[in-house]
């Protein structure tokens, strides 16, 4: 029988292609001189740590490394050229020896010389995809130096990235508008930066998004409070649909979102200010992008009476899959048993929802009822939705809801969430919870009761929608739980034998599960002086991706804490 070894190179080779962990490449790299080479034949990616002082310590063993990370190149925050001239040189042209097929580009970029002298010595024909770093103060230089030998050298740059780069708003718009080419080759433009306090002013977007018009997708900081100079309102957003037609991905976030500061559960969710925006002009937003896929919109202002115009995304931007609202109000008001605002997305894959006053359960069931198809569900901040609409909403897209983050809610905290997510239990992957413990006592009361029920055999009234399926209708007050006991509700106090008896005879809905059994990541916030001991009390303890091997060969939490 022949081994692995024994295979052909071009076999071997296609194999290593597909093994993406670096660890495991360098594991590979040390089964024989064979298998080092073929690797190195093979690898794409490679990240610099170190000194670049120490000349013999870079690799020249990597000619077909295409995405090169210099950015960790440069220990103690040193610029990467901090050496004599012509040692700069040298190390430039040995940068260029050794990886002469780079493409994309990340680079820790302290002053404009660093990216000056290494574009003019490399001189990478293919370069197109380019990171810069910088977390210190920046440097006293004129406006735009940072960026000008960047945009002047590489005028077939399609993705530029800042998010990790301080700089001044006031520097990228000038270079942009003095070097055309270069700004209508750009595809990506991510301007996500961090450490903005108050982000790009409304003329900056307007002038970047009217240089760049072939843009797919662009991130941007700024600010929609109206108290400042230069916040983004009605003008900027008509511009930017109007001169970047082809976004598909868009993300505009206030400055003060991006502090990811854990919000007050108790707080109604309006701000003492409204931001600039009006429906009509959302809607005329979402006209003028029909290609958008993913949308976030976090305002951190109120939006109010937001439904109508969001009724707009489903028949004006079609691919529209991932979406995230923050600081919406009235996003489906549900009233009747019409389906209006964010639930007429059916489209939607993953939908975030974050600090909206006015959604209750019966939002959350219309939504769960329109967007069938959603695979992640976010909710953040929102006061008024308790575990009976969640409980809903998980039974209702049991069949596609994999990925769920529940925060900063006040009636959801962690024993309530892990109630709310018993109909998925057995198929959520990727869970995030607050571990506050208000309701943890009724999680016992819960675990006794058995809900063995059909959702397509409930005996309640049902509504139909534009395709003719037929849905519960809660419209007239009656939440879901006392709709199934309306049904003929089998509630069991038991042993622990009759309840699994009880199960195996069940009619196949299993929401009793009590096994996380595809839970593969876990995210906890954490309160001081709280403990996660409670988890396995509130049900989250059979989890068999997660924790360390027990005596029944399950993995569970109290054992891995």
């Amino acid at each position: 029988m022949a081994a692995i070894v024994d295979l052909p190179e071009e076999i071997l080779s296609n194999i290593f292609v597909f093994i993406s962990d670096t660890r495991t490449r360098n594991s590979v790299s040390l089964v024989c001189r064979n298998f080092l080479r073929l690797e190195r034949k093979t690898r794409t990616s490679l990240t610099l740590r170190g000194n670049a002082r120490d000349l013999h310590m870079i690799p020249t063993s990597f000619k077909n490394v295409t995405d090169l990370d210099l950015s960790l190149l440069s220990p103690w925050g040193h610029g990467l050229f901090t050496s004599s001239t012509s040692d700069r040189h040298f190390l430039a042209l040995r940068l260029r020896d050794a990886f002469p097929n780079v493409t994309t580009l990340t680079v820790y970029a302290r002053s404009p010389c660093t990216l000056q002298l290494l574009l003019l010595v490399t001189r990478w024909p293919r370069l197109c995809h380019v990171k810069l770093v910088r977390w210190h103060q920046r440097p006293t230089s004129p406006p735009g130096s940072d960026f000008s030998p960047l945009l002047e050298q590489c005028q077939s740059l399609s993705s530029l990235d800042l998010s990790c780069f301080y700089h001044w708003t006031e520097d990228l718009p000038p270079v942009l508008m003095a070097n055309p080419i270069t700004a209508a080759s750009l595809k990506k433009l991510n301007l996500l930066t961090t450490s903005f306090t108050e982000g790009f002013k409304a003329e900056e977007i307007q002038s970047i998004t009217a240089a760049c018009p072939n843009l797919k997708h662009l991130l941007l900081a700024c600010t929609f409070d109206p108290r400042y100079l230069g916040f983004v309102g009605d003008e900027t957003l008509l511009a930017i649909a109007s001169n970047c037609p082809r976004l598909s991905l868009l993300h505009l976030a206030d400055t003060s979102s991006l502090a990811n500061r854990r919000g007050d559960p108790r707080d109604e969710g309006y701000t003492p200010e409204d931001a600039s925006i009006s429906s009509r002009t959302l809607a005329d937003f979402f006209t003028g992008l029909p290609l958008l896929e993913e949308l976030v919109l976090d305002v951190c202002k109120n939006v109010r009476d937001s439904g109508s115009a969001l009724e707009v995304l489903n028949s004006r931007c079609p691919k529209l899959k991932i979406l995230k609202l923050g600081q919406f109000h009235g996003i489906c008001l549900a009233i009747g048993s019409q389906l209006d605002g964010i639930a007429l997305c059916q489209g939607l894959e993953s939908l975030s929802i974050k600090n909206s006053a006015d959604l209750t359960d019966m939002g959350l069931i219309e939504i769960a009822r329109g967007c069938s198809s959603l695979v992640r569900f976010e909710v953040q901040g929102c006061k008024h939705i308790t575990e009976k609409g969640l409980r809903t909403m998980a039974c209702l897209l049991r069949k596609t809801l994999i990925d769920v983050k529940i925060s900063c809610c006040m009636n959801l905290d962690a024993a309530a969430s892990l109630r709310a997510l018993e109909p998925i239990r057995d198929r959520i992957e990727r869970l995030h919870i607050d571990c506050v413990w208000d309701s943890l006592g009724e999680t016992e009361i819960f675990q006794k009761t058995v809900f063995d029920f059909d959702l397509n055999e409930v005996d309640v009234p049902c509504v139909s929608d534009q395709n003719n399926t037929r849905f519960l209708n809660f419209s007239d007050g009656m939440d879901f739980e006392d709709a199934i006991r309306r049904k003929k509700q089998r509630c069991m106090y038991a042993s622990e034998t009759d309840y699994h008896s009880f199960i195996q005879q069940s009619n196949g809905n299993e929401f009793w599960c009590n096994s996380w059994d595809r839970l593969r990541y876990l995210s906890l916030w954490i309160g001081v002086g709280e403990l996660l001991a409670p988890l396995v009390t509130a049900g989250l303890e059979d989890c068999p991706k997660l924790g360390r091997n027990s005596y029944t060969g399950r993995r569970r939490l109290q054992r891995a804490a």
